[in-house]
């Protein structure tokens, strides 16, 4: 999982780079597999409850799996997530990160803003990451991630959460944006988790679109996704996508 982990991030970071106006979701879900299989793995999300493709890609107020799309073209301003997998030699990591596309004129007055979202984003990731420890539990991580995007003025979408995972790319236990510290799963040596932090800048409702796939804010508000996979050891938690959130 380790050396699988490097490969999403690598793939990410490339990724990253490749976003700008004028790119299309499908392209930036093309470049995603073909990045992933030159590296030697495969991706975890294609045949996936026959989901066809290789990464999830949302913009602005898409939230999580996004269909790639070639009539979705980015545009300055717009917040965008990809969402991929990488399974490398039979286990699992996954990892997401947002972005907000650049590009032409930036003097739109939301811009600041969104980029104070996706601070918060990040930030709420990073301290909740700090609390994978052993001993501590699932709560402690929840707790963390509401505390950081609430207090910012955000909320948390309650029906998304992250997740174990390693030969399945989804297994216990699930890790909520929302909880109590000190309650659910106690956090033990060897545990692999996909940390998520799923946001939103209005209200948590959301709804399926036509796709099938793709969930979206029901208010139409801006949402953010952060994820690393991260593996808990005596040394402490080692994160295992580490690199992949550059945007």
């Amino acid at each position: 999982m380790r050396e699988g982990g490097r490969i999403a991030a690598s793939v990410m970071g490339a990724v990253s780079g490749f976003i700008k106006p004028g790119i299309s979701t499908l392209e930036i879900d093309q470049l995603t597999e073909k990045l992933i299989i030159e590296r030697g793995a495969k991706p975890s999300f294609k045949g996936f409850e026959e989901y066809k493709f290789s990464s999830c890609v949302n913009v602005n107020e898409g939230v999580v799996h996004g269909i790639p799309k070639k009539n979705i073209v980015l545009k300055p301003g717009d917040v965008v997530k990809v969402d991929l997998g990488v399974l490398y030699k039979s286990f699992n990591t996954d990892t997401a990160f947002s972005c907000l596309v650049k590009g032409g004129s930036d003097g739109e007055s939301d811009f600041k803003e969104k980029e104070r979202f996706l601070k918060v984003g990040r930030e709420a990731l990073s301290k909740a990451i700090g609390q994978c420890k052993i001993g501590n539990r699932i709560g402690d991580i929840s707790a963390q991630i509401q505390r950081t995007v609430e207090r910012a003025g955000y909320g948390v979408v309650e029906e998304l959460v992250g997740h174990g995972l390693g030969k399945s790319l989804h297994e216990d236990p699930q890790v909520p944006g929302l909880g109590k510290p000190h309650k659910g799963v106690l956090l033990r040596e060897g545990m692999t988790l996909a940390i998520e932090v799923i946001y939103t800048m209005g209200g948590s409702e959301i709804v399926l679109d036509d796709d099938g796939w793709t969930l979206s804010t029901l208010d139409g508000k801006i949402a953010g996704l952060f994820e690393h996979t991260v593996s808990l050891s005596k040394k402490g938690v080692e994160v295992l996508t580490l690199g992949c959130c550059l945007c």
